[in-house]
């Protein structure tokens, strides 16, 4: 099959050998997928992974490897699939809750121990898949698992009515974090540097302004960085106001020092905000909340994945999908 591989080098291998579904686990054959930015990070060495790309998509479920006549129903069905799945060891908490993301002995799709979805065909456990709703695009379902990473705010932080919120970013994580939000009717403020993708959000409803005419004042009580630099992180923290939430979104990895006396001096919470659970994510969608349509900069095929991987690093560029 074809695929697109990492291996100290990106490349297209088109005799990739088609993976076996292990017991509980079912072929997908992938549809549609979208190049992330941790895809990116990967290429530069990011978790050491080695393997096929890629853990956003929407595929077709054509065999399942159980002995369980209820897991045979997934078969036909259009699905999306949490990127974790855990050990499922009786005794390990996370796997208890079904909060795989934690579980110690992880498999991640695409980025620790799970080849990706960037392939023409895929495995992955029948416990973490979601079938998506007959109303729901291809085009719009590849959004999911962003989109519940965005929702997990809400999982994780109750946001009072009047509460000033904020968030710094307008790439793909900022976007998607204040249209989630504007959609869970909450009042946000997106601020970014770029007008074009400001007025994505702004056409749906959410209040918009450039940083560069923004004044920065410690008078939000929630704010939520989304840039992924040293610098947003620092004007995060200006943002906040004392004994307010921030809220990390982006991985910030960074040799620059920062000055953290600040969160102190103001005793400001900071949380750590990474995956979500997809059926919020999957409603929003039914629902016709969000239209992801304006963030496709691209659509390629899998023959030019790496024409893709190069658009993607485009500052104009805000999603770019892989047609399989």
């Amino acid at each position: 099959m074809k695929a697109i591989v990492f291996d100290n080098v990106l490349k297209l291998d088109t005799n990739y050998d088609k993976p076996v579904p292990k017991e509980g686990e079912a072929l997908i054959h992938v549809k549609l997928a979208g190049i992330c930015n941790t895809d990116f990070e990967i290429t530069k060495g990011y978790m050491g992974y080695k393997g096929i790309l890629g853990h956003e998509f929407v595929g077709i479920v054509e065999n399942v490897n159980s002995q369980n006549a209820e897991d045979k129903k997934w078969i036909g069905k259009r699905v999306v699939a949490e990127i974790s799945y855990g050990c499922n060891n009786p005794e390990c908490e996370w796997c208890a809750k079904k909060n795989y993301r934690h579980c110690p002995n992880r498999h991640t799709l695409g980025i620790w121990k799970k080849d990706g979805c960037f392939a023409e065909y895929m495995t992955m456990p029948v416990n973490v898949l979601f079938e998506v709703p007959e109303n729901v695009s291809d085009e719009q379902a590849v959004f999911v698992e962003p989109l519940a990473a965005a929702c997990e705010i809400t999982e994780q932080l109750h946001i009072e009515p009047m509460q000033k919120v904020l968030v710094l970013g307008d790439g793909k994580l900022g976007l998607t974090t204040a249209l989630t939000l504007n959609a869970q009717n909450i009042d946000v403020l997106l601020v970014g540097k770029h007008k074009n993708k400001l007025d994505i959000a702004s056409a749906q409803g959410v209040k918009t302004a450039l940083l560069q005419n923004f004044n920065i004042e410690k008078k939000y009580d929630i704010v939520i960085e989304a840039t992924g630099t040293a610098g947003g992180f620092e004007t995060s923290i200006a943002l906040t106001k004392p004994r307010g939430t921030l809220v990390l979104k982006s991985t910030v990895a960074t040799g620059k020092e920062l000055n953290l006396a600040p969160i102190v001096i103001d005793e400001i919470t900071v949380l750590g905000s990474r995956c979500g659970q997809f059926p919020p994510a999957l409603r929003l969608l039914e629902n016709n909340r969000i239209d992801f349509s304006p963030m496709i900069s691209g659509t390629y095929s899998i023959d030019d994945a790496i024409k893709a991987f190069e658009a993607n690093k485009s500052k104009e560029t805000i999603k770019i999908l892989l047609k399989i």
